[in-house]
């Protein structure tokens, strides 16, 4: 596999993770972003721990999607995240029924 090959395999991929956090992002409530991942979410707690001078935080999300073009499920029924890093939490607004 050439490199050309592999930019054009990893493109194809990326646009249709986009094609399908268009089409999942309805169903969720919670958009968040650590260090290393995005997620979208219906069910978030965080909470924030101190160790020594330092302060970490855990997050645990229920009912969630991962931005992952890797990953072959993308659908996930709980994540716990703990990081040192900034954690992004945006409620999205009410969808109209």
């Amino acid at each position: 596999m050439s490199a050309e090959d592999l930019e054009r395999y990893e493109t194809e991929i990326e646009l249709a993770l986009f094609q399908e956090y268009r089409a999942v992002l309805p169903m969720f409530r919670y958009v968040v972003e650590t260090e290393r991942r995005f997620y979208l979410a219906n069910e978030v707690q965080m909470e924030a721990h101190g160790e020594g001078a330092r302060t970490y935080f855990e997050v645990k999300l229920g009912d969630a999607w991962v931005w992952d073009m890797y990953r072959p499920a993308r659908f996930v029924s709980s994540v716990r995240v703990v990081t040192f890093k900034d954690v992004n939490v945006e409620e999205l607004p009410e969808k109209d029924l």
